[in-house]
């Protein structure tokens, strides 16, 4: 048939015959460039050709330093830094709070329960309120605004209920406060929630001032006293000795007796 092989062909192809022309694929060699010194002609026309920038007429050293013109802030900026400094000019108490993210319910609640102790809850911005403490007299509380932060400021003195609010909010942790203008730690707000109401702290105050006067007065008058008692009982035994009645037992003596 068409397609059977010659017997020439098969008898090449059974003894090992190989067609004279053979196609082999090599691999070529990698083209490299090896770095080669610049010759020396070459350098001195580089050298000579090299752009000298001119030399000022007056030294910079002797020139008048340049103002530094500052940014003007944006209005609303300045709207934000102007209530962060209203929060600590009306506020006993501020306190620094750092923030982890927590669900809106939960956020809602704490406010709520902290509402409850007039207690409001105030979420800014470190490039706002940086700024307004380093120039105020609350700049020692600059190393707590690192992170997120938040405030809780009210009015009146409620470390106490505060930190009876926060005890249920893991994500919300006390860094530090200021209270009545006074900068504490998370510790010292602790050892200040402890400390009894100033109602009270002024009724022992007066108790231990009217003590003292109570006492001296008490001491003044014991010689007074005395001294009357003696006269007394010299007045009786004129009396007695006048009457020639026998003296009773006198009182200095029972004085002195006990």
């Amino acid at each position: 048939g068409p397609g059977a092989l010659t017997p020439a062909l098969s008898s090449s192809l059974s003894a090992g015959w190989l067609p004279a022309l053979q196609l082999v694929r090599r691999g070529s060699k990698a083209v490299t460039r090896h770095w080669k010194a610049m010759h020396f002609q070459r350098q001195k026309l580089m050298a000579v050709t090299e752009y000298v920038a001119p030399r000022p007429a007056i030294s910079p050293c002797c020139l008048p330093p340049k103002k530094e013109t500052p940014e003007e802030d944006d209005g609303y900026v300045r709207l934000l830094r102007r209530q962060v400094e209203e929060v600590f000019r009306d506020n006993r108490m501020i306190a620094v709070c750092h923030y982890n993210t927590m669900p809106g319910e939960d956020v809602v609640s704490m406010r709520y329960y902290l509402r409850k102790h007039n207690i409001e809850v105030k979420f800014v911005l470190n490039e706002i309120a940086r700024p307004v403490l380093s120039q105020s007299k609350y700049k020692n509380l600059l190393p707590l605004f690192v992170a997120r932060n938040i405030l809780l400021v009210s009015p009146e003195v409620k470390a106490r209920e505060m930190l009876r609010v926060l005890k249920g909010v893991p994500q919300v942790s006390l860094l530090g406060a200021c209270i009545d203008n006074t900068i504490l730690s998370r510790q010292g707000v602790e050892n200040f929630a402890k400390l009894p109401s100033l109602e009270a702290s002024q009724g022992q105050t007066v108790g231990a001032l009217a003590l003292l006067p109570s006492q001296t007065s008490s001491l003044l008058q014991r010689g007074s006293s005395y001294l009357m008692a003696l006269l007394d009982q010299h007045i009786h035994r004129l009396r007695a000795g006048e009457s020639g009645s026998p003296t009773e037992p006198t009182p200095a003596q029972d004085v002195g007796a006990h």
